[in-house]
């Protein structure tokens, strides 16, 4: 398997799977997380700031666009540490990825800058756009016959078939119709929906102080 190095080094120095795929799976790597090995116990704000790094790479996000989620956050009713994650979830780019119309984060970035995308079909390619219940996300028609779409297509055949079942994502917020191509945001996600190896508390006492 031939590895982004640095990606890999990206994924040690945090001990997460920062890219969600099978590449970068830390289970058989049988090196040492970056972290350890003669620098001593972690301090407090070692700690929040590695968990900050981790999560603002496995969304692909800039330290400004993070920091301002979180100041986002704050104004917002319900619960800090949720609002902050379901911001980052409800990225175009992210729905993108985690609907499976790209295998990467940085993939799904790239296609949306590239306008493949339509939202309740008019055209939108920025990759921080955050979507709402209902929206309707359409792979535009004149790309259906491209390459990469139509073993798109062929791969959410078979998953279903394999699988028996519609269902192409693995958010349950989200509801992926494989034969038109469509991503429809059923409702916000929460609590229950975010990874659970993001340490949203570290986060918010780093921004906090």
């Amino acid at each position: 398997m031939k590895y982004n190095w640095p990606k890999l080094k990206l994924c040690r120095r945090e001990w997460i799977n920062l890219f969600w795929t099978e590449k970068y799976d830390l289970s058989k790597c049988k090196r040492k997380p970056l972290w350890k090995g003669g620098m001593g116990k972690m301090s407090d704000f070692s700690l929040q700031l590695r968990k900050k790094q981790a999560a603002k790479r496995m969304y692909g996000v800039t330290e400004k666009q993070f920091a301002n989620y979180y100041k986002k956050a704050l104004k917002l009713s319900w619960v800090l540490w949720e609002n902050m994650l379901r911001l980052v979830e409800i990225r175009f780019d992210n729905v993108i990825f985690k609907s499976n119309f790209a295998r990467t984060i940085m993939q799904a970035r790239q296609f949306v800058g590239h306008a493949h995308f339509t939202i309740n079909g008019a055209k939108v390619n920025i990759p921080s756009y955050s979507l709402k219940v209902w929206d309707v996300i359409s792979l535009r028609e004149k790309l259906k016959e491209s390459p990469i779409y139509k073993s798109l297509i062929e791969d959410f055949k078979e998953f279903a078939q394999k699988n028996k079942s519609t269902t192409i994502s693995s958010s349950k917020w989200l509801d992926v119709n494989p034969d038109k191509l469509t991503i429809t945001i059923t409702r916000l996600p929460g609590k229950d929906d975010f990874d659970s190896t993001i340490d949203i508390q570290k986060i918010i006492e780093f921004y906090s102080k």
